[in-house]
């Protein structure tokens, strides 16, 4: 059986090394985003499962499109011909190819869903959680637990039948970062295992079923006017990837990377962003949030007595 693998994201890129090193699943093809320009310079980057590829010794191939005709044909090409695959399958010897998804970031349409076996690895306890963020809606949402779940791809947003799932706690101090390096090694374990043995894949549940959308600029912004607690649960959401941001008085924003949740009320008459001495504080409506580590627009982070060394809140009280 031949390995095509399809990923984009730093967390795929670490699945694709788990894949790699295995004895009988090394990809023969790797298949990922082109190179988008990021950064303030805009110098086109090349995605983290292309330079992991690169670097493991794997074919690798960006297309425009993993649907179109030409990218098809190299996918189907890495598992040998199209009578090749039939004979397989007609003798009862299993599938030639399996594709395996993870955070590829792109829509995979028919026919390329019907041609092969798909298994997808997503990082969470489907059916909570289907959808772009996973990890980072686990932490906002106070969850005390989350997981992987390897699941065939199916037309629908990751609601297709799971073969295998494993599951991680949620701890008090986890960020994105230290979560989702759990979840990596979790979610690699866990495609291997299901490759070796082929376990059989079982419907989700109509219960329970939750959507992580995309992080857009609000689910960034720390409003005051929430629970002390939601936002703390936020900046560990987005850090270090995303980064949280608080609103400054000449509306720019501050980005935010590490806080500590403060006991008691605030005993603030207002709310928002205010400096105690060298100490950066959040009123929020029922506590108050310290900024620990903060990033001014353009700069580099710094902690906040640094931060305030050298800046002046705008409308500071």
């Amino acid at each position: 059986m031949t390995t095509v693998f399809l990923g984009t994201s730093q967390f795929a890129a670490a699945v694709l090394e788990r894949l790699a090193g295995s004895e009988a699943h090394r990809p023969a093809l790797a298949v990922t985003r082109p190179d988008r320009p990021r950064g303030r310079g805009r110098r086109a980057t090349a995605p983290p499962v292309a330079e992991r590829a690169r670097a493991l010794g794997i074919p690798l191939q960006q297309p425009h499109s993993v649907n179109d005709a030409a990218a098809r044909a190299l996918i189907a090409e890495a598992g040998g011909s199209r009578d090749a695959m039939a004979g397989a399958s007609s003798r009862g010897d299993g599938p030639a190819l399996t594709i395996v998804v993870c955070a590829f970031g792109a829509l995979i349409k028919e026919p390329l869903l019907s041609e092969h076996t798909i298994l997808n690895v997503h990082p969470s306890l489907l059916p909570r959680w289907r959808g772009a963020a996973p990890i980072e809606r686990a932490i906002m949402a106070g969850d005390e637990q989350t997981g992987v779940s390897i699941m065939r791809l199916t037309a629908g947003l990751d609601s297709g039948p799971v073969c295998l799932a494993g599951s991680e706690p949620i701890r008090p101090e986890d960020t994105y970062a230290s979560l989702a390096g759990r979840l990596e090694r979790l979610g690699g374990e866990l495609i291997v295992r299901a490759l070796d043995d082929r376990p059989p894949c079982t419907e989700q549940p109509e219960e329970g079923v939750t959507y992580a959308e995309k992080i857009g600029p609000a689910d960034r912004l720390l409003d005051p006017s929430r629970p002390a607690a939601e936002l703390e649960r936020v900046v560990r959401a987005l850090h270090p990837h995303v980064r949280a941001q608080v609103e400054l008085g000449d509306g720019t924003r501050l980005g935010v990377h590490r806080v500590a949740l403060l006991g008691g009320a605030s005993g603030a008459h207002e709310l928002g962003l205010r400096a105690s001495g060298d100490r950066l504080l959040l009123d929020c409506s029922d506590g108050t949030l310290e900024l620990l580590d903060v990033q001014p627009p353009g700069g580099r982070p710094m902690d906040a007595s640094a931060y305030l060394r050298g800046h002046a809140l705008p409308g500071r009280r």
